[in-house]
């Protein structure tokens, strides 16, 4: 006869077993749901897409993207929404981005503009 303290240990051990739970590969940055228009200040451009914290997609259109990029020459000046600040060093850098050739990855969607004063969030 089978004890309940023998069957726990066999659904405690049975996965390991079996070679241990399967790790995620989403970081932990994608699993909080941070707003797209809080995204702006400094920013970094990754090479991988695994070391992100978003996805994006540059759309060719103003009508189609989520935000209306303004690029700021000067890092004080990125402080609102829509003005992203482009920095060679990931450490100075608010939040991490990778673009996307396919807009179904990503997180959101961006057109640069020339105009400052078009920069902003679309609700």
């Amino acid at each position: 006869m089978m004890h309940w303290f023998s069957i726990s240990w066999i659904v405690v051990l049975w996965p390991l077993l079996l070679g241990g739970p399967a790790e995620s590969t989403v970081s932990p940055a994608k699993t909080a749901q941070i707003d797209p228009c809080q995204v702006f200040g400094a920013i970094y451009i990754e090479e991988y897409p695994e070391n992100a914290q978003f996805l994006v997609y540059e759309e060719e259109s103003e009508a189609f993207a989520r935000i209306q990029i303004f690029e700021e020459d000067n890092r004080l000046m990125a402080n609102e929404t829509g003005k992203w600040y482009f920095t060679d060093t990931r450490d100075f850098a608010r939040y991490s981005v990778y673009f996307v050739e396919k807009k179904i990855n990503a997180d959101f969607s961006v057109y640069f503009t020339d105009f400052e004063s078009f920069a902003g969030c679309r609700k």
